[in-house]
């Protein structure tokens, strides 16, 4: 027979550190596996997705309004800097943002590294793997990739236009997040006729393009 699930209560782990404790706006969410230490902003509507580390025992962590942090990202900066991520910026599974500034609207993509006093334009696109060098500015509406990263070319419109679907998809995931997501114990079986995550129509860059 199968086992329903039960909802129990959970919350992010957050911690204070010299007397500063992290902020997170009602509308964001942050998943309880999460961990947010010290000086950290998440602004309205943000995500902070499973295993992320926000380490604001340093510098300042500054999550804009609409940004997503997603599973297994590490924020932290060098003392007295801060790292940050402006208006719908979108920081891909398992990135590293040590320091720098990720401007408005863009996007870093999975396992990038980027290092102390770097900015991503706006609109631009960090590719996956990509490490970026300590103070480079990678120029709005741009694509960066490599070892250590440079600019490859600039974005055509329809790739600025799938970076920002993704984003309003993880704006939604946050209010699907806040609305439904509860912790639970599995089924015991898979059951008939068993449903789908409503997980919208984004579809992935390479088949946009092709």
């Amino acid at each position: 027979m199968t086992t329903l699930p039960r909802p129990k209560v959970y919350a992010p782990k957050v911690y204070s550190i010299d007397g500063v404790v992290p902020v997170i706006h009602p509308t964001a969410f942050v998943h309880p596996s999460a961990v947010l230490i010290g000086d950290v902003v998440v602004g309205p509507g943000c995500y902070v997705g499973p295993c992320a580390s926000l380490r604001g025992d340093f510098g300042r962590i500054l999550l804009e309004e609409g940004s997503n942090v997603q599973d297994n990202c590490t924020l932290h900066a060098f003392p007295g800097h801060d790292a940050v991520v402006e208006v719908d910026g979108h920081i891909g599974h398992g990135a590293v943002l040590h320091g720098g500034v990720v401007k408005r609207g863009a996007l870093v993509g999975m396992n990038v590294v980027i290092m102390d006093g770097a900015v991503i334009g706006e609109q631009a696109i960090v590719a996956a793997m990509a490490f970026v060098k300590a103070g480079l500015v990678i120029p709005p509406r741009t694509l960066a990739a490599g070892l250590p990263a440079k600019v490859v070319r600039e974005l055509r419109d329809d790739e600025i236009a799938w970076k920002h679907e993704g984003t309003l998809e993880y704006q939604r995931l946050t209010r699907r997040s806040l609305a439904t997501m509860v912790e639970c114990d599995p089924l015991t079986e898979e059951e008939a006729g068993r449903a789908r995550v409503d997980s919208g129509d984004v579809q992935p860059l390479h088949k946009v393009k092709g």
